[in-house]
């Protein structure tokens, strides 16, 4: 037996206002649902961050149920769990239930286990990280069900771990229940797999299927898992997704002729237009030669993206070594800056997105929640 594991799909994201971008969402994720269809999965778990706004547009939710329904035609059933880009602040059901309601897949994301072709599966939508105490006890529910069935079982989380990821952890390993045999996680966007003694299975993170935002630009592979539990352990294979490719380079200003032409012969063969980022540094710079230079590439990059930093701001720049996610440097900065974490939180993992996707009303319901939390811990 095995079962797809996938997440952070972020249907609907139009990257740079571009609907190539957003065409090439939609086209790594019906490689994964082809995929799984082809290699003849028992099921399909979406761990996550479905869509990419709360509010999707109606391609973005026609693709997935199309998804759904041919996963259905070729007798695969799907679960799922929420991600906090698929729940609204505001009081309105999360669109994913709508399949939930047309039985096109399952959701599973309010902690209660079922049972599915003997396999015990469990779920928990994403927790914020103030609420992860009022879990204590729901944690410890799923794991004695796990620990009193005996067949696989498999926990959903849209959390991140803070031994994956010291800056977006809300929980460490060992606030997990121990009993379940494979951790189906989302929300880090890096594919992942560790072992722990204390948990009786992986946790496993197989990433976003496509480079969003907030992961900057850089070469990388993007992909789900196929899990395979026909014996007493899970076992994640890893299977690629053909992305569309992205580089970022850095140059000397004096070089960057030199370096445009490397950049065109990589580039020139890629059956996808990539996209590009040079990061250029120097001294008494022209903006016009490196524009002219940079035009040389348009026919065969789908975007190109240029900045400058003289030696000198570079020399002292937290940027200089740029970070994997640059939400976690953000994230960094934020706490220096504000000298709180828990105010870095706020601005960063729940105000910044909401802001950066035009949803006024759910950043206003934010801050409005956040304030009377502080007007009831100051009573107390």
């Amino acid at each position: 037996m095995q079962f797809s594991h996938i997440s952070d799909t972020h249907l609907g994201l139009v990257q740079y206002g571009s609907e190539e971008r957003a065409q090439d969402v939609y086209d790594v994720f019906n490689q994964a649902i082809d995929t799984s269809i082809k290699d003849h999965v028992d099921f399909v778990i979406f761990a996550g961050d479905i869509f990419h706004v709360p509010n999707p547009n109606g391609t973005a939710i026609v693709q997935m149920a199309n998804g759904l329904k041919r996963l259905k035609q070729n007798n695969i059933d799907s679960f799922f769990i929420l991600g906090e880009h698929d729940i609204s602040r505001i009081r309105t059901t999360p669109i994913p239930y709508v399949y939930h309601n047309l039985e096109f897949s399952k959701y599973i994301g309010q902690g209660k286990p079922i049972e599915y072709k003997g396999v015990l599966l469990a779920g928990f939508d994403k927790i914020r990280k103030t609420e992860i105490p009022q879990y204590e006890e729901k944690f410890a529910e799923v794991d004695k069900a796990a620990q009193n069935f005996s067949g696989h079982k498999i926990l959903v989380l849209h959390q991140g771990i803070t031994e994956f990821n010291k800056f977006a952890g809300e929980l460490q390993s060992t606030d997990l229940p121990k009993n379940f045999t494979y951790y189906a996680m989302g929300h880090l966007h890096d594919t992942d797999v560790k072992k722990f003694n204390h948990l009786n299975g992986p946790i496993a993170y197989p990433g976003s299927i496509e480079l969003t935002t907030s992961e900057g630009i850089k070469e990388t592979k993007k992909g789900f898992f196929e899990v395979d539990i026909s014996g007493q352990e899970a076992n994640p294979n890893w299977i690629e997704l053909d992305t569309r490719p992205q580089f970022s380079f850095k140059t000397d200003y004096q070089e960057i002729s030199k370096t445009i032409d490397e950049i065109s012969e990589k580039i020139t063969s890629l059956s996808k237009k990539p996209i590009v980022e040079v990061n250029i540094q120097g001294e008494n710079i022209e903006t016009d030669h490196i524009q002219a230079q940079i035009a040389r590439l348009n026919s065969i990059v789908l975007r190109c993206f240029w900045r400058i930093s003289t030696k000198q701001v570079s020399d002292s720049s937290v940027f200089l070594d740029k970070p994997n996610i640059i939400d976690d440097e953000m994230f960094r900065l934020s706490v220096d800056a504000l000298g709180s974490e828990q105010a870095a939180n706020l601005a960063i993992k729940e105000l910044l997105p909401v802001l950066s996707s035009g949803q006024i009303q759910e950043a206003s319901q934010i801050i409005i929640e956040n304030f009377e939390k502080f007007k009831k811990e100051r009573k107390q």
